[in-house]
């Protein structure tokens, strides 16, 4: 672990965590990948809840409570779709890591867990976004002692890889 932001693979819907960051779609009703997955963990007053919060835009937050989850809460961002890079990809993504952890801090919560936001079917490239994510909350970790731990939850190895060797050299 480096400077409380470790890299694991698994399954975000079990980390112990005080709260998981969900990789939602604007309508934070469900979809596939981690949303899908997080939404059947948690049960559907997970789904009741998002329809009260009337969406979210790209690069913004929102919190929910855990329910049938591990974790105490669950907050949603909406990642942007890769287009190329040119066109504000990456200050979204970034805002995205942002914006989550500034909730986080607000709820009380001290250890986050994140996927890899926008890497699935959005198309984001994962070592690019694998930089400016570790960027994002090793630069907001910087600011606080508010939250303890930073795990980034990747799904397949490749990911794994990618975020790990970015934390790695946050130690040189």
């Amino acid at each position: 672990m480096s400077g409380g932001i470790e890299v694991v693979q698994g399954d975000i819907t079990r980390q112990r965590v005080d709260a998981i960051v969900n990789a939602a779609n604007p309508s934070l009703l469900g979809g596939g990948g981690v949303d899908g997955a997080i939404h059947r963990a948690a049960g559907l007053e997970l789904l009741a809840e998002c329809r009260t919060l009337g969406g979210c835009a790209v690069g913004e937050a929102k919190l929910t409570r855990g329910y049938r989850l591990p974790a105490r809460w669950v907050i949603h961002t909406v990642g942007p779709i890769w287009h190329g890079g040119d066109r504000g990809e990456d200050a979204a993504l970034a805002r995205c890591h942002t914006a989550s952890l500034a909730l986080a801090v607000g709820a009380g919560a001290r250890t986050v867990a994140f996927p890899a936001i926008s890497t699935g079917v959005y198309g984001f490239p994962v070592p690019r976004a694998a930089r400016i994510a570790v960027g994002a909350v090793n630069a907001f970790l910087a600011r606080t002692d508010a939250i303890y731990r930073v795990t980034f939850v990747c799904h397949g190895p490749d990911t794994f890889r990618a975020f790990d060797d970015v934390v790695l050299t946050l130690d040189e």
